[in-house]
């Protein structure tokens, strides 16, 4: 019996000394701080937040391939050969940097938001996690009272901003450094999504329920306008036009509210859900995704301003966030597990790389 027990042992070694050999230590388990001697993502990146793998894919966008994994974990549970064991957390949604693009910040809702954004469990609490962007390491893991949407940086790089998913919408503002709580900003029913324009002046949260807008000074965290939109807003998405971009789900339009007057100047008819906008710049054209075609659709402006349907192309099953880089865009396709690498000019994909199950958010450092 002693000769097959120290058997099993010398396997059992054998079996996680192969494991270690070929894979990162950030690709199996969460690395904390002063704990073991992290990664370092000295390459250009794009982070892909993986919802029900609980994971951070990080991409380097000199190959277009996963460099390194992050096991997203609650910061708690016991330290096994200074590793950290704790709970992963359940189904990270969306990711974004500061402005020195050092941290990144991901909300925690602790539920499924990939087939829709309406019915939140009450009482359910949100997280926040942040990670340092170049090591991988976790800083901090904040609880909300109530599950949020999102997690961003203020502009200045020195607030995060958070939603709280409830009938009685708040916003939340926590330090940047400290993670101590400033501010707490009532807007609408179930308010989703939190975005900044993007010269930073105003802040916008998507209220779900109440099929509006709210616009927020950054400073002041006094509320600018409330502004009507369609049905089931997700997300006022930044455009470099000076324009937001709001994804009404229910409503399948998109309404264009200009960040000087917050006003909307155009509601544009889809024909299906939108799982979000992104507007590119160099082009002068409006990405929409359409998860239940596995498509992308583009608009381009005419002579007057007004947007017009020009084409589609496929990425794959569950299209959701778009990125651009340049003149490629990345997009995340949560029911393939993958992200679209594609040619902005020829709107054509040319890569598919493999990530994690349900891959949301997306950010380009």
């Amino acid at each position: 019996m002693q000769f097959v027990s120290e058997l099993l042992v010398l396997i059992l070694s054998l079996g996680l000394i192969g494991l270690f050999r070929k894979t990162k230590i950030s690709q199996v388990f969460f690395i904390p701080p002063k704990t073991l001697e992290p990664e370092n993502f000295n390459y250009p990146a794009a982070y892909v937040v993986n919802g029900e793998s609980s994971t951070v894919s990080i991409i380097n966008l000199n190959t277009n391939e996963v460099a390194n994994l992050i096991q997203l974990t609650d910061g708690s549970g016991t330290q096994m050969q200074g590793m950290n064991m704790g709970k992963t957390l359940t189904f990270p949604h969306h990711i974004y940097l500061n402005t020195s693009k050092t941290q990144i910040a991901i909300a925690a809702p602790g539920m499924d938001l990939s087939a829709g954004h309406s019915g939140g469990m009450a009482g359910m609490k949100g997280k926040i996690a942040v990670l340092d962007a170049v090591t991988g390491v976790n800083v901090k893991i904040v609880e909300t009272p109530i599950m949020n949407h999102n997690a961003i940086y203020s502009t200045d790089g020195k607030e995060i901003w958070t939603s709280q998913m409830d009938e009685v919408g708040k916003v939340l503002v926590y330090d940047a450094t400290t993670f101590a709580l400033k501010s707490t900003i009532l807007v609408g029913k179930e308010p989703a999504e939190v975005t900044f324009s993007n010269d930073g002046t105003v802040a916008f949260v998507a209220n779900g329920m109440d099929n509006s807008v709210t616009a927020i000074n950054p400073t002041t965290k006094a509320i600018l306008a409330t502004i009507p939109v369609g049905k089931n807003p997700v997300g006022a998405w930044i455009g470099s036009d000076n324009r937001m971009y709001v994804d009404n789900e229910d409503g399948q339009t998109v309404s264009t509210i200009d960040v000087k007057t917050l006003k909307v100047v155009e509601i544009v008819a889809l024909g299906f859900m939108p799982g979000y906008v992104a507007y590119q710049g160099d082009m002068k054209e409006m990405w929409v995704t359409d998860p239940m075609a596995g498509k992308v659709h583009w608009w381009t402006k005419d002579a007057t301003g007004k947007m017009v349907r020009t084409g589609a192309f496929a990425t794959a099953a569950g299209s959701h966030a778009i990125a651009f880089k340049d003149m490629t865009a990345y997009v995340t396709n949560q029911e393939a597990a993958n992200v679209s690498v594609v040619d902005v000019m020829q709107h054509k994909v040319t890569k598919t790389i493999a990530v994690g199950k349900k891959p949301n958010g997306i950010v380009i450092r």
